[in-house]
């Protein structure tokens, strides 16, 4: 999956929704699915002109979300960002959780979230959470006819391919 492409599209979102203090919540950064959707992100805020606020983790784990969250939720509405973007959907719900728990603000009307993965609780949390989807089926079918062209061929060939992945929007995100 083209990581970057993902985190292009989820800044994009924010910024459609009329989002202009974005943050990126993720870590570590020696995870190459981390850096991309981080690079991502960087790029589609220096091209709108934007500073992108990084919040880096130690795991992508709901804890970690839920500690980053308890630490954005307490900064001062200047510092605080209007929209965060987590490198995956388990730290959205952490830092979905602390805003809830910690924190008199509303998701999306004061603090929009997006998350990456798109896993199948994404839809089910207390605000359906907006996310940024790889799809599985896709990246399966591709290997299994990969694997069947080689063998029908008797060749070993390989490729590079990159799959952009798909934004979802859910309740989590201001109406774009």
């Amino acid at each position: 999956m083209d990581g970057a492409a993902g985190g292009r599209t989820a800044l994009d979102h924010l910024i459609a929704g009329g989002c202009a203090k974005p943050a990126f919540v993720g870590g570590p950064f020696t995870l190459p699915q981390v850096s991309d959707r981080a690079r991502g992100a960087r790029e589609r805020a220096a091209e709108s002109d934007l500073d992108l606020a990084v919040f880096e983790t130690d795991e992508l784990t709901i804890l970690a979300g839920r500690s980053i969250g308890e630490r954005i939720v307490s900064l001062s509405e200047e510092e605080r960002p209007d929209a965060v973007f987590c490198a995956n959907d388990l730290l959205a719900v952490g830092f979905m959780q602390a805003v809830v728990m910690f924190s008199a603000l509303r998701i999306p009307e004061d603090l929009a979230l997006i998350g990456y993965d798109d896993i199948d609780y994404a839809f089910s949390t207390i605000v359906p959470l907006t996310s940024i989807r790889q799809s599985a089926d896709l990246l399966g079918r591709t290997a299994v006819e990969s694997l069947l062209a080689e063998n029908a061929s008797g060749e070993q060939t390989h490729r590079d391919q990159k799959f952009t992945p798909e934004l979802v929007v859910r309740q989590s995100t201001k109406n774009v």
